[in-house]
């Protein structure tokens, strides 16, 4: 079995697409692995990718940049010379030029096409091309309903979720800071030493419910003097929401209450397993909540509103930081008792990283069945160059012969 994946970048997102860890098991299990994506072939992670024995082929597919189309007459070069079996796309501007390609490549050459549903997309223009797939895997059940209600023309045949899930080899329970991190952090933050630490971990943004903030140190430093929140952004940052949220700080005199300590990406373990609550407060459901499951399973106290992915996670995981009515005294009850009297997560072997890619092998595997059973069975080999290759059928409707307009 050979599988084809498109991305836009192999800089970001590693945690929720997983594309090292796939790389790794395909080849591991005998198949063969081609990653798609805009970032230079001398890149380091590109040339991981070439370590672990996949092939890596750079080519411009930029998020939300048109001119990536330039790219269509390229991939239909890289399909009919690799002949994937299977394409996987992981994101919308290479689902564009996906769409445009397959149209120049003969119906012996097509592959069944897969594409992750990472959130509640709009049906927008923009939107539209990645919902053209054979197959669609989304990355919750919410997301799932979300699909069925906008898009009629799928259902549980053609929709499978898998969550995304956590490398539990680096986020290993009950991990604890060393004492030189530790020390590091007081001398770059001293106001942090001594302090309860809340950490809501994302950027500022719309719908990120950074306003919930607020009314949790408002209700609680009375009770809990030492509590701090610590947000995962950097108050220097030129946006809207960051200046709104350090005026309004400052407004209410709370400003010394607030600590920003920029995105994490090297240390985000050390952040959130120091952390006495971790805090989930999205005002619009979240389809991955990656920081979330991380704090779980690292077995850091998580409090979170009753949506979404949140949800999911808690309701399994750890029913005691859900919040079910979303107001202010609801919230700060479910904290101010986190805080107080700590109840943490249990160890758990579900939602990892491990599950994501079984499960996504395992459902090219049952897609490929449909038409190439004999790939399954066994590993795929390089062909000969006058081996006859027999047509094949999209998965879906198996008189297809063009992504559905």
């Amino acid at each position: 079995m050979k599988v084809m994946r498109l991305l836009s970048s192999l800089y970001h997102d590693e945690d929720e697409r997983g594309i090292f860890s796939l790389n790794r098991l395909l080849i591991k299990k005998g198949h063969q692995s081609v990653i798609v994506a805009s970032t230079p072939k001398s890149n380091e992670l590109a040339l991981r990718l070439k370590r672990d024995g996949g092939v890596y082929v750079p080519l411009s597919m930029e998020k939300h940049t048109w001119s990536s189309l330039w790219s269509v007459i390229p991939l239909v070069r890289l399909i009919n010379h690799h002949r994937p079996d299977i394409i996987h796309v992981h994101s919308r501007t290479p689902a564009w030029v996906l769409k445009w390609a397959l149209q120049l490549v003969p119906i012996a050459y097509r592959p069944i096409t897969i594409a992750t549903i990472y959130g509640y997309y709009s049906t927008t223009a923009y939107n539209k091309a990645i919902f053209e797939a054979d197959h669609l895997i989304s990355v919750s059940n919410s997301v799932t309903e979300y699909i069925k209600a906008h898009h009629d023309e799928y259902d549980d045949t053609t929709i499978t979720r898998i969550y995304r899930g956590v490398d539990i080899r680096k986020f290993i329970y009950r991990h604890h800071p060393s004492v030189y991190w530790l020390r590091q952090i007081f001398a770059e933050y001293p106001n942090l030493e001594h302090k309860k630490w809340v950490i809501f971990p994302n950027t500022l943004d719309y719908g990120k419910g950074q306003q919930w903030l607020f009314d949790i140190v408002g209700n609680l430093k009375e009770s809990i003097p030492n509590i701090h929140v610590i947000i995962m952004d950097d108050d220097g940052r030129e946006n809207l929401y960051v200046e709104q949220f350090l005026q309004r700080s400052r407004a209410l005199n709370l400003d010394n209450y607030f600590t920003f300590v920029g995105k994490r990406f090297n240390d985000s373990r050390e952040w959130l397993s120091a952390a006495n609550v971790v805090v989930g407060l999205a005002n619009q459901p979240e389809s991955i909540g990656i920081n979330v499951l991380k704090a779980i399973h690292l077995g850091t106290p998580v409090v979170a509103w009753n949506l979404g992915i949140y949800s999911e996670l808690l309701s399994e995981l750890f029913p005691q930081g859900l919040v079910k009515d979303i107001t202010a005294k609801s919230l700060c009850k479910v904290v101010k008792t986190q805080l107080k009297n700590v109840s943490r997560p249990q160890m758990s072997n579900e939602f990892t990283q491990q599950q994501t890619v079984e499960q996504t092998i395992d459902l090219y595997e049952e897609l490929l069945k449909i038409t190439h059973p004999e790939k399954v069975a066994k590993p795929t080999k390089p062909k000969p160059k006058n081996s006859e290759i027999s047509e094949r059928k999209l998965c879906r409707n198996e008189s297809q012969t063009l992504p559905k307009q």
